[in-house]
């Protein structure tokens, strides 16, 4: 085995992020899997041990990356976003975390056998979801809006909350039970709260203001975010412990109710610090466990008290907390089953194993295993059923990936009109009502409006849609728009039209670098492709056999038809483009620009 703390920290990047490809590949939850990934490396082969080979840096990085992790999560969580749910939402995190935790302790005491003391510490924290297995679970499973909204601002609100509500019961706890402690102790846990809110706060919008007066540059601006998250979660937890997460979260909410413009544009590099991070951490998390945490899982009271965890005490806490709110009896089903644990939970819980037992609390020594049962057994049941349960309850977008096109005109018209023939779902956007008339007229579904402004981002619906087509007679605008939406589509599912001259110098350099892919044949540009409509050419579907194969498509097409894309029997497209010429198989249906028979 190597002996190399470079190689082992380079080793469980590499995994960790080997596991996010797998899982985008095969269509398999992350979280799983880097939990399976990081046993299989740490206590079954032995082969790393970052608790211990990390040592004393162990726990300061963990709790900096989830305080990272917590910020960018945070940063998603604007008010606009959550008009028409207010209600549940503030009911499922007041109402809902108080039953979970009033059950969740009462299930640790009398099924796990935990005392009262440490049952209500660990019942605390158990009402913790997460933004780092939430927000896997929601991007693999295609939620509608509402649930989706719903599930993701109770994980990022109630994550800071539950490491808090555990040191609030280990506080009280102390306070009734040892007499050393007195009622300045519990006074100051609700100060330091507070005071974590009002720093969170302060750094929040002191940050959004240099960054609207330009008292940052450019090339700082993610730099000077990062270390003032860094700072304000290290000086609220030096106050009290595990404020630091609230303290973050509050700068969090705070930036993005501002609205500012730069912090659009380091959000999306934040997303992959966040992502390369859950990745790591949980890695280091699994990998360091002992075998004899994972053989207590085995015992009968962890595994009941798992099972009354997942089917009744978060399924009830939902339903109750919910009553006379608008939510249908399917949302509630589906909120109420998922609630995965994840890394807040599993350091926390170390966090307090340690001072419980130190304080004499000999019960606590099984809090480990307890919370790792819970985790995993979460993990998995929640993010193999989230799919399919979403589907079951119709809650989750079954469409065939949609199209959403930019641009209204004769060319986008036609094109809309054929994938709706194809049972694609398919929306048309533009600024100018005039421009929608003929989309209009042809039953196309549209949208009036900017695509880049900031209030589009709240009155869109952008889940059905998987690939866009930036379509004006504007060049630089087609490139702006995709160039904007690479974080949300990806590079692979953006196209813009070619633009009419890749001969000035300047504009080659471009042509390399930002946009999305080029529509069809080099030089096929938007005035080509509308004067072709214009002068009668359709666009025509056919059905690719084994007896009518490709080859016999192509030899018969006419010498000017347009390959425009190809449609999977999965419902998956294929576009032509400059650099990509995708041959049809049997199944599958190619459309193309022709003139009509």
């Amino acid at each position: 085995m190597i002996d190399s703390l470079l190689f082992h920290f380079m080793f469980i990047i590499f995994l960790g992020i080997a596991s996010q490809w797998v899982a985008w590949r095969f269509k398999l939850p992350a979280i799983v899997l880097m939990s399976i990934a990081g046993l299989i490396v740490g206590p079954f082969l032995g082969f790393v041990n970052p608790k211990e080979e990390f040592g004393d840096l162990f726990k300061p990085l963990v709790s900096m990356a989830v305080a990272i992790i917590l910020f960018e999560g945070s940063l998603n969580l604007d008010y606009q976003e959550v008009r028409g749910l207010g209600k549940p939402v503030v009911r499922i995190i007041t109402l809902g975390a108080f039953i979970a935790w009033i059950l969740g302790s009462l299930a640790a005491h009398f099924v796990a056998g935990l005392s009262w003391a440490v049952a209500f510490v660990i019942g605390g924290l158990f009402i913790v979801t997460g933004p780092t297995v939430i927000l896997p679970l929601l991007r693999q499973a295609r939620l509608k809006p509402r649930p989706a909204a719903i599930l993701k601002w109770e994980g990022i609100i109630v994550d800071p909350f539950g490491a808090l509500l555990a040191v609030f019961s280990f506080e009280f706890i102390k306070f009734l039970v040892l007499a050393e402690v007195k009622l300045e102790a519990l006074l100051w846990f609700f100060l330091a709260s507070l005071l974590a809110v009002i720093l969170g706060w302060a750094c929040g919008r002191g940050t959004g203001w240099m960054l609207q007066k330009g008292h940052v540059p450019e090339f700082l601006k993610f730099p000077v975010v990062f270390t003032v998250v860094l700072a304000c979660f290290a000086i609220a937890d030096e106050l009290k412990h595990e404020t630091g997460l609230l303290a973050v979260t509050a700068m969090g909410i705070t930036l993005a109710n501002m609205h500012i413009s730069s912090i659009n544009d380091l959000r999306h590099f934040k997303e992959n610090i966040s992502l390369l991070l859950i990745s790591t951490i949980f890695i280091m998390l699994t990998a360091s466990l002992t075998m004899e945490t994972l053989l207590e899982i085995l015992n009968f009271r962890i595994i009941a008290f798992v099972v009354l965890m997942l089917f009744i005490v978060r399924p009830l806490s939902i339903w109750i907390s919910t009553v006379k709110t608008d939510l249908s009896k399917q949302e509630k089903t589906l909120v109420g089953w998922i609630a995965p644990r994840g890394i807040v939970a599993l350091t926390v819980s170390s966090y307090f194993a340690a001072v419980l037992l130190e304080e004499g609390f000999e019960d606590a020594s099984i809090l480990t295993s307890l919370t790792f049962a819970l985790v995993f057994a979460t993990v998995v049941a929640h993010g193999f059923s989230i799919s399919w349960l979403a589907k079951k309850l119709g809650l989750a977008i079954d469409q065939p990936p949609g199209v959403l096109i930019v641009g209204g005109d004769s060319f986008s018209t036609q094109l809309g009109k054929a994938f709706l023939e194809l049972e694609t779902p398919v929306l048309i956007a533009d600024s100018s009502f005039q421009r929608l008339s003929s989309v209009r007229n042809a039953g196309i579904p549209y949208f009036r409006g900017e695509v880049l402004s900031e209030q589009t981002k709240y009155h869109l619906e952008w889940t059905p849609y998987e690939y866009m087509i930036a379509a004006t007679k504007l060049d630089s605008y087609n490139a702006l728009v995709c160039t904007t939406f690479i974080p949300e589509f990806g590079r692979n599912n953006l196209f813009q039209l070619n633009i009419r001259s890749k001969q000035e110098a300047d504009v080659d350099d471009l042509y390399h670098t930002i946009g999305g892919q080029y529509l069809f044949k080099e030089g096929v540009t938007w005035e080509e492709l509308n004067k072709r409509v214009e002068d009668g050419d359709v666009i025509k579907k056919t059905t690719i056999t084994s007896e009518y194969t490709y080859e016999n498509y192509v030899t018969e097409s006419h010498e000017k038809t347009l390959f425009l894309f190809i449609k999977k029997p999965s419902g998956k497209l294929q576009f032509y483009t400059n650099e990509e010429d995708p041959k049809a198989e049997p199944g599958d249906i190619i459309a193309s620009l022709t003139r009509p028979k």
